[in-house]
């Protein structure tokens, strides 16, 4: 078996999740902060609810609704989409359990933001859409890259969830967590010890981007001019 399989696998399991985890985290970050309560803390809670459950239990859910006999999984399964024990149900795994990352880090960016920077983009004429793009995501850019960043590492060590809905199929779905445990469990410590000096490197250098992403921004010109 190719020890670098695995890693590969993971690889591109955390992109395409964190590439679904950013759009969906954004959106969802934007439209709970437009909410009223009570419709507003009830959706937080479904979002954050991945958080505080153990993975396997996420897993399990996961794999009420998309197994054969769930309802998404009977749909898919009527269109000749078969998502559980593949790469795919790797990467729904993933991005379920890493999206509270991302969400809460986009929504306390977007809050941190001064509304009076937004204010001043009004007074120079600029329509919403504008004052969103030029000023408040510059300066929510910071926490929204931490948030991107946690979210692939967190997507990047998924084990629990993983396990249950995609399986640890050699060459097919064997993440990097269940390579390193499975080379931990057959005694194979060479492998073992590649598979924990990747995932350390790559935590270290999430660790890195999340402490650059610390600094304040300066205002967007258009704040600054008014």
């Amino acid at each position: 078996m190719n020890p670098f399989g695995p890693i590969l696998l993971s690889l591109k399991v955390a992109a395409a999740a964190t590439l679904i985890i950013f759009v969906t985290g954004l959106g969802l970050a934007l439209l709970v902060a437009r909410m009223r309560r009570p419709a507003r803390r009830i959706l937080e809670a479904l979002i954050l609810l991945p958080m505080i459950f153990p993975p396997t239990i996420t897993g399990y859910l996961l794999l009420l609704l998309l197994g054969r006999r769930g309802p998404v999984g009977r749909f898919l399964a009527s269109l000749g989409v078969e998502t559980i024990f593949t790469w795919g149900a790797a990467v729904i795994a993933s991005t379920v359990v890493a999206l509270p990352l991302m969400y809460q880090n986009a929504k306390a960016a977007f809050a941190n933001v001064d509304p009076g920077f937004a204010q001043a983009g009004r007074t120079l004429g600029l329509g919403e859409a504008r004052i969103f793009a030029r000023i408040t995501l510059p300066l929510a850019a910071p926490g929204i890259v931490a948030g991107t960043a946690l979210s692939f590492a967190r997507a990047l060590g998924e084990f629990g969830a993983t396990l249950m809905v995609a399986g640890n199929i050699p060459g097919r779905t064997q993440t990097l967590p269940l390579a390193l445990y499975s080379a931990v469990e057959g005694g194979r410590s060479t492998e073992a010890r590649l598979y924990l000096a990747v995932t350390v490197g790559l935590s270290l250098a999430v660790v890195l981007v999340v402490g650059l992403c610390e600094r304040k921004p300066s205002p967007p010109p258009e704040a600054r001019r008014a």
